[in-house]
């Protein structure tokens, strides 16, 4: 067991989300790992030129690569709709560099996205009087979400915004490796009246219990409703063929003209519409449990230094939230963005169909996290 899987597998899982901002379940990252954060310049642009499984992808792709370079260890990580971020300890850093750089090349190439990358010393984020402590949330018993306190991922975001830290992009073809990244769901309708991306962050300074209080408002509004606002349909998200992510999956893979990797998708795709469809028990598959994971799986609210939630909810819980949120506002204890749209869509990160952790990252399908993220700019401007 290396040292990072040593000391993030020591830290119990917790399971209630109910329990989100209790310091005790977050732990302090060691002084000599360091924190990866990665976004889409321009995302926004992106966005307003409907790319959002683009930009989806090109987040998601970062904690693929970065995975599969530490072959399959438990690190802890964030996805954050138009980018990710992530902590690994000494002994995975130039491991983490090359695949960020390798991701950063992709993107460009692949995407025609720019993604900015850095690797910040915890160490560094000390010194400026920060911390950064990480808990793990288990949605379920398949596996285990990252979340971080302490006002250091915040940090490490801003700075790589302002060229500080920044880590070059590998050569011109290179390619990182991808394996188990897809999109091949189809967007999930809001079923309740809407889907809502909900960003809240602390205003600097601020009282820390006085923004908890606000946090615990907010998810106990949520927890009230059906699922806790859970955006994937209970029997799983809609499944055609040919699935939308076709050429996204295919830009994935390695070696091979564009055109035969697209066919290998195609033909992969089908095999596995046919068995879904039929529910068909192939080996150790069995659809309907994989169906089951992949709700239980999503990933659809998270704490990193701030709330980040994708929730389907009615119009009534949109108004609750925005009133507490606002009266917050005013209060000067928070800062938010919200951001209404007519469904969500899932990027999935499934190295093996075999095993139950299998991840799916749900995001806004009009915008998502990063239109929130533009709203909260707006509120500050």
């Amino acid at each position: 067991m290396t040292s990072g899987e040593s000391f993030y597998g020591g830290i119990p899982v917790f399971r209630g989300f109910t329990s989100l901002m209790d310091p005790m379940l977050y732990s302090p990252l060691p002084d000599d790992w360091s924190i990866g954060v990665a976004d889409i310049v321009d995302s926004t642009k992106a966005i307003a030129a409907q790319r959002y499984k683009a930009v989806n992808m090109a987040g998601a792709a970062v904690i693929a690569a970065v995975t599969n370079a530490l072959g399959g260890r438990e690190f802890p990580f964030v996805f954050g709709g138009d980018g990710a971020s992530f902590a690994v300890a000494p002994d995975d850093l130039e491991l983490a560099r090359e695949a960020l750089a390798a991701t950063a090349t992709w993107v460009r190439e692949d995407l025609d996205l720019i993604m900015r990358i850095a690797l910040v010393p915890v160490s560094i984020i000390r010194a400026q009087g920060l911390d950064v402590r990480v808990a793990r949330f288990g949605p379920s018993a398949n596996l285990s979400y990252a979340m971080f306190s302490g006002g250091g991922l915040a940090w490490a975001d801003a700075a790589m915004k302002r060229g500080e830290f920044a880590v070059t992009a590998a050569p011109a073809g290179a390619q990182p490796d991808l394996s188990g990244l897809s999109c091949r769901f189809e967007v999930m309708p809001a079923a309740r009246g809407l889907i809502l991306s909900v960003l809240v962050m602390p205003v600097r300074g601020v009282d820390p219990h006085a923004f908890r209080r606000v946090i615990e408002d907010i998810i106990h509004l949520v927890e009230r409703s059906p699922e806790g606002g859970r955006p994937v349909p209970p029997q799983g998200p809609p499944l055609k063929w040919p699935p939308q992510g076709v050429d996204y999956e295919a830009r994935t893979r390695r070696g091979g003209p564009l055109l035969v990797r697209r066919a290998g998708v195609l033909a992969y795709t089908l095999f596995a519409y046919l068995i879904m469809r039929f529910d068909l028990k192939v080996g150790g598959f069995v659809p309907n449990v994989y169906r089951r994971q992949v709700v239980e799986n999503s990933d659809f609210r998270k704490y990193d230094d701030g709330l980040r939630m994708i929730l389907d909810c009615t119009p009534e819980l949109e108004r609750a939230l925005s009133d507490r949120l606002a009266a917050a506002a005013r209060d000067g204890i928070v800062r938010y963005g919200l951001h209404p749209q007519d469904a969500a869509m899932m990027t999935c990160f499934t190295p093996s169909a075999l095993r139950s952790d299998h991840v799916h990252f749900i995001d806004g399908a009009r915008g998502g996290y990063a239109s929130a993220a533009t709203a909260l700019k707006e509120m500050m401007a």
